[in-house]
């Protein structure tokens, strides 16, 4: 079993002049998640190397047992230091791709026509997709086979626009993933704020903050059992 994770390469929050990246909890919760279920994690980044970490994901209150035990990791630590690029990955080889979350991807992974290409691939070869948080925004840009948007009619979460008005980031974001994905025709739920809510429409699984990471992940390995 091979997963794809894949994570950002941008580093800032917009025009405020603060830093932004991936979310810590999101990518080592579902890390270990594989890891421990025995799948080979490749870590993959737009840009390649160190993906920038979100400091806000680094601060005492967002510690989890998964960001712990990464921290003790020297492992693992490497193999984040050193993602390889998006021009170097495809669907081959591997059998599911899962996107942490962070304000990052907004910006980046969105836009990126490799990673829209990575989607496609592997959807289009009938190998599970999983995003969480913010990461379900890179689904902005892609569509099914008729060309129509690859969310619509889909059930799909992510980061909802009352935890991005929590955070004041509302007008600081690109766009918000909860509007974007129902403008897309997606059938968009959430549970609480900063409660798991994860959804699993066939092979497309969404999670809705960073409280979701573990548990999308598990769907993902649901998924491919």
């Amino acid at each position: 079993m091979k997963i794809l994770m894949v994570l950002t390469s941008h580093d800032e929050l917009g025009d405020t002049g603060e830093k932004t990246g991936f979310w810590l909890e999101e990518f080592a919760a579902p890390y270990y998640v594989f890891v421990d279920a025995g799948a080979e994690v490749t870590l993959a980044s737009p840009k390649g190397g160190q993906p920038p970490l979100d400091p806000k994901s680094d601060s005492d209150d967002a510690q989890t047992p998964a960001t712990h035990r990464f921290r003790s990791d020297p492992l693992a630590q490497q193999a984040l230091a050193n993602t390889k690029t998006l021009d170097d990955v495809d669907t081959e080889g591997f059998d599911a791709l899962f996107y942490p979350g962070g304000h990052g991807p907004l910006w980046d992974l969105a836009e990126d026509q490799r990673s829209i290409a990575l989607i496609h691939g592997f959807y289009r070869s009938e190998k599970p997709v999983a995003a969480v948080c913010h990461a379900p925004g890179v689904f902005r840009h892609t569509v099914d086979e008729n060309g129509e948007p690859l969310v619509q009619g889909r059930q799909v979460t992510g980061f909802s626009n009352s935890e991005e008005e929590a955070v004041q980031l509302t007008d600081v974001v690109p766009f918000l993933v909860e509007d974007m994905l129902k403008e897309r025709g997606g059938k968009y739920s959430k549970g609480d704020d900063w409660q798991s809510h994860v959804c699993t429409d066939g092979l497309l699984i969404t999670g809705q903050n960073p409280a979701s990471s573990e548990a999308t992940a598990r769907a993902l390995l649901g998924a491919l059992s």
